[in-house]
């Protein structure tokens, strides 16, 4: 009797563990720099994969007709040790977008153009890498540190 409650007890923790392993795996959102992309760019091309860099402000270019939206990332660090050591992710953000020796990856997604894609923000885009080296997007997320930075201060002061 009690080897059946000892191998029903292993069988629903083997369960257990197996299901927190996938949960974390599945959840995780890991993603390529610039530079890893365009370094791996044969074995990754036609695979889905997601990218950070930060958006060069000038290269944006909106069709509203088409809702084609195309613009370039720079590639910026992916270890968040190594961005807060280089001044915090504004300040990498800025770097990387007035250096013209970076990397540069250009994009292309179809939808709606959305409020934070400007100059110095990052953006994380899904999708795959084209066989002329443009990087089809299908999900754009958008992170613009100095929007959030300003008003840090003034939140801090009311407390």
């Amino acid at each position: 009797m009690n080897k059946k409650f000892l191998i029903g007890g292993l069988l629903m923790l083997s369960a257990v563990v197996y299901l927190v392993f996938t949960a974390m795996s599945q959840g995780s959102q890991y993603f390529l720099t610039v530079e890893e992309l365009l370094a791996r760019r044969e074995a990754l091309q036609g695979r889905k994969v997601r990218v950070s860099g930060a958006v060069l402000g000038p290269s944006i270019v909106y069709n509203p007709e088409t809702l084609e939206l195309r613009f370039i990332i720079v590639h910026i660090p992916g270890d968040n040790d190594e961005i807060e050591a280089q001044g915090g992710l504004a300040a990498v953000l800025k770097a990387a977008v007035n250096d013209p020796d970076r990397p540069r990856l250009p994009v292309v997604y179809y939808g709606p153009k959305p409020d934070l894609l400007r100059h110095e923000a990052q953006a994380i885009v899904l999708g795959t890498m084209d066989e002329n080296g443009v990087f089809q997007a299908e999900e754009l997320l958008l992170k613009c540190p100095t929007r959030y930075e300003a008003a840090v201060p003034t939140q801090a002061a009311d407390e």
